[in-house]
């Protein structure tokens, strides 16, 4: 089943916040998620010992640059979705994770710093699918947006991913006070009340929508598919 990695070379993109969000709304709709919790901060190992988390999501956290392949790709076959969480460095987890990845999701928010991050890891795919020899399917997601205005550095980041060609996600995910929540009281945000979170509402749409556009383009790779093939038949 799918796999879908999260990655930016710099820290602070919302890559994490991404992640849950997108975990979350998979596990909500019923089907099974497998989250790998890469990032130095665990911070979904974190969420994950907090209560309300779903008993269709499933977190690991023991991972090595030798394994991390073979785990994936294992987990990818009992899992309807896998979902990893990269730290932001350019490293072998990060290299071998993105090579069996069918959608890298790189998290953007509206600075010249983040948009460079980005680039990095938009670099490291090229590279990488020389290495595998097939496309590594890829987009860009604007995070932690401002609901109400598009600030000049947020267009400056848009204008230079269109000049590009790089493919950016329709729905960004807007700063909201419920998205936060999750990481401190845990669950996802069905868990969560309106009478103690402001716009609720309008951050279940975001999430929902957000899924929505990425679950449409995940779809696993023609080379993945030959792995299992080849695995099952050894």
């Amino acid at each position: 089943m799918p796999v879908i990695s999260f990655a930016n070379a710099k820290g602070g993109a919302g890559k994490t916040t991404a992640a849950l969000l997108l975990a979350t709304e998979i596990a909500a709709r019923g089907q099974s998620v497998t989250i790998f919790d890469a990032d130095p901060q665990k911070w979904i190992s974190h969420w994950a010992g907090l209560p309300g988390r779903s008993e269709n999501i499933e977190v690991v956290n023991q991972i090595s640059a030798g394994s991390v392949t073979e785990q994936i790709l294992d987990c990818s076959a009992r899992s309807d979705y896998v979902i990893i969480d990269l730290e932001g460095t350019e490293n072998l987890i990060v290299a071998n994770a993105l090579s069996v990845s069918d959608l890298v999701v790189v998290p953007i928010q509206g600075s010249s710093m983040d948009a460079r991050g980005g680039a990095k890891i938009l670099t490291l795919i090229g590279k990488l699918e020389k290495i595998v020899k097939h496309d590594i399917k890829h987009c860009v997601a604007l995070t932690r947006t401002n609901p109400a205005v598009t600030t000049r550095s947020l267009k400056a980041v848009q204008e230079f991913l269109a000049v590009k060609g790089i493919d950016v996600l329709l729905t960004p995910i807007v700063e909201r006070s419920a998205f936060r929540d999750m990481f401190e009281f845990g669950g996802g945000l069905d868990n969560q009340s309106s009478k103690q979170v402001s716009n609720l509402k309008k951050a279940r749409q975001n999430a929902a929508m957000f899924a929505a556009e990425l679950l449409e383009r995940a779809q696993p790779t023609h080379a993945r598919r030959w792995y299992h093939i080849l695995k099952h038949a050894s």
